[in-house]
């Protein structure tokens, strides 16, 4: 593929940082090396000595003098070795994508680590989407990712949608007023990139089945599209086997996938990961270079010895046990939804991955007042689902329910509190 073709301006002007490639050749040489290069802080000077984290089985994550002196330091920006390690032989495993055994000019499988995914998104659209540029994807989406597309000047362009994902026939449609046969022409406004969450999206719980994954991958092969695929629900599908992934079905290397440690290790930490052609995770990395410099040193360190401790195995003990949790969680909200705003005009579908709750208030115009006003006064908030629609100023009937942080008996009461408020409405 010629992924040239894709990069924005700012992204193939972007040059690799002569210190940052000193300080990975540092990290890679021989303690035998006397280094007068790098501006990096003397540790010595640093006030914190050592650390010992708990784990929950009782395990201990450690750090000592000279762990943590690394711990604090500058590190390289595409990750610590033995993180990315772990994860590139963890999506090996989970998804065995095709272009793993790709030449790196020909798209081969790469990994970056970035501090959190949604950096990893912003860097993915800042390295792909001009002013101008035509960008699919399938609303209601992601505040976050609208809030990062929508100041780039580009123009976002719905794909319909339903409780299974985006719809291929829809994306046919979308795309018919392209001829694929001309997207490689000069001044050519057909997508080069098509945006989704393919896994209990957010805000609508939808996850895509794999016949449509396999369409909608046809039709980016068709008019040579790159497909972002942001999965930080991923590990959060309720039932087995999990889903195929785009990244699994890309014989192309027109897949930039995001992966997030925040709904399962900790949100706080930001952690995330893009997985992508070498030539592309390469160019997000310069992005990185140029304005986090990388993801902290600690948490990555913290994070790699966890995993490591474990093995895959107990990685994916753990995440059976923390899908165990939502699952039960999504089955109280349905269960209160059933009790309490069934026969109030109201539809919803339950999802089968993530943390939300897509609640349609078929008697209700627009939730947006009902919930910034009305709920509040009775104690009971949720979001309006307008924030999550391109033009977040149009009526919109729906609202978002979370289901992650409250009790069953506080999901009940919400719901009692929500329907007396519909009831009021109506």
């Amino acid at each position: 593929m010629n992924y040239a073709r894709f990069l924005t301006a700012v992204s193939a002007a972007r040059k690799p940082s002569p210190i940052r490639i000193l300080t990975e050749l540092q990290q890679r040489s021989p303690p035998s090396l006397i280094s007068l290069a790098g501006g990096a802080p003397n540790p010595n000077t640093f006030p914190f000595q050592s650390a010992s984290i708990k784990v929950k089985n009782g395990q201990t994550v450690s750090f000592d003098e000279a762990a943590m002196k690394r711990a604090l330091q500058y590190s390289a920006s595409n990750g610590i070795p033995e993180l990315l390690t772990w994860m590139k032989n963890l999506q090996k495993n989970l998804h065995n994508p095709p272009t793993a055994s790709y030449t790196s000019e020909n798209g081969q499988m790469d990994m970056c680590v970035t501090t959190g995914s949604q950096e990893g998104l912003c860097k993915v659209f800042e390295m792909l989407v001009n002013p101008g540029d035509n960008v699919l994807l399938d609303a209601p989406t992601y505040s976050g990712t609208l809030a990062a597309l929508q100041p780039l000047g580009c123009n976002l362009i719905n794909v319909p949608s339903d409780q299974h994902g985006m719809i291929p026939a829809a994306l046919k449609e979308v795309l018919s007023r392209w001829d694929p046969s001309e997207v490689h022409k000069p001044g050519s406004t057909a997508p080069k990139v098509l945006y989704t969450i393919p896994n209990g999206g957010n805000p609508t719980g939808a996850s895509m089945t794999t016949q449509r994954k396999k369409e909608v991958y046809e039709l980016a092969r068709q008019y040579d599209m790159l497909i972002i695929e942001d999965d930080p629900y991923y590990f959060l599908q309720f039932d087995k086997p999990w889903a195929p992934t785009f990244l699994s079905m890309d014989v192309d290397g027109r897949i930039i996938r995001t992966d997030s440690f925040s709904k399962i290790l900790s949100s706080g930490l930001r952690i995330g990961f893009v997985t992508g052609p070498k030539p592309l995770v390469d160019r997000v990395v310069l992005h990185i270079q140029a304005s986090t410099m990388h993801t902290s040193t600690f948490t990555q360190l913290m994070v790699s010895q966890l995993l490591h401790s474990w093995g895959q195995e107990g990685f994916l003990q753990h995440i059976d046990r923390v899908i165990e949790f939502y699952r039960g969680q999504r089955d109280a909200m349905i269960s209160s939804a059933d009790k309490w705003l069934k026969g109030l005009w109201t539809e919803w579908h339950s999802p089968s991955a993530g943390m939300f709750l897509w609640i349609k208030l078929k008697g209700i115009a627009d939730t947006q007042q009902l919930i910034m006003q009305k709920a509040l006064e009775k104690e009971v908030l949720l979001v309006p689902g307008g924030v999550f629609m391109i033009n977040s100023s149009d009526p919109c009937p729906y609202v978002r329910a979370a289901f992650s942080l409250s009790t069953p008996e506080q999901i009940d009461e919400a719901f009692r509190r929500l329907s007396s408020l519909i009831k009021e409405a109506l």
